[in-house]
């Protein structure tokens, strides 16, 4: 989508549940959205996310990773994703969460990544399974007048799946200047409205339940 249209017409948000998990399908068609796709990393038993996110200036979920994969989810996640009071998309390495508590410049903020690129150029990779191997994935990136809602299907005989590096030169070739890796694997899926959802998610249940979801709607 135009970034010029989605200034004019439309809006891009985080639908969440703090309490429990619910499908992306169901998010977007609570908030009458048009387009959604999952969100970040979460907690599968808990729910919420298990990294930081506010919105209207008030924090759902604080960082919660699990003890013992602490080192792992350190070096994932490294990138903010934000929307700015102005409706505008940012992404950026990830500030401590004091400083976003603290700041009133932002309408939302969800922690997640890695960043995959930054100011066209793509950015390095934690060296571990999660980048090498072949998964599906979901991601959201943006070009100088363009957003991009991604998932990308794996795990089945019709798709293999990226690795991040696939991933980084996919949406290099799309045009992206700036993007960032969310939630995969089970969770990827991408829901417009009165289509549905339209990939393959690759969770034997089919769409996986999750705690946020990125949203466009009209004004």
């Amino acid at each position: 989508m135009s970034k010029k249209k989605l200034k004019k017409t439309y809006f891009i948000d985080i639908s969440f549940s703090d309490s429990i998990l619910l499908k992306t399908s169901v998010l977007a068609v609570k908030n009458n959205a048009i387009v959604a796709i999952n969100g970040g990393f979460f907690n599968m038993k808990k729910g919420g996310s298990i990294s930081y996110f506010e919105k209207n200036d008030s924090v759902i979920n604080y960082t919660q990773y699990p003890r013992a994969k602490r080192e792992k989810f350190d070096s994932i996640i490294n990138g903010a994703l934000i929307i700015t009071k102005k409706n505008k998309l940012k992404i950026e390495i990830a500030k401590p969460e004091d400083f976003y508590k603290k700041s009133k410049k932002e309408h939302t903020v969800l922690l997640t990544g890695p960043i995959l690129i930054k100011n066209s150029k793509p950015q390095s990779l934690p060296n571990m399974s999660f980048t090498h191997k072949r998964h599906p994935r979901t991601c959201i990136g943006y070009s100088n007048d363009s957003i991009f809602f991604v998932t990308i299907d794996g795990r089945n005989k019709n798709a293999a799946g990226m690795n991040l590096y696939e991933v980084q030169s996919f949406l290099k070739n799309m045009g992206c200047t700036n993007a960032i890796n969310l939630d995969g694997g089970g969770s990827t899926s991408l829901w417009i409205k009165n289509k549905g959802i339209i990939n393959t998610p690759s969770d034997k249940n089919g769409e996986r339940p999750v705690a946020n979801a990125l949203i466009i709607k009209k004004k």
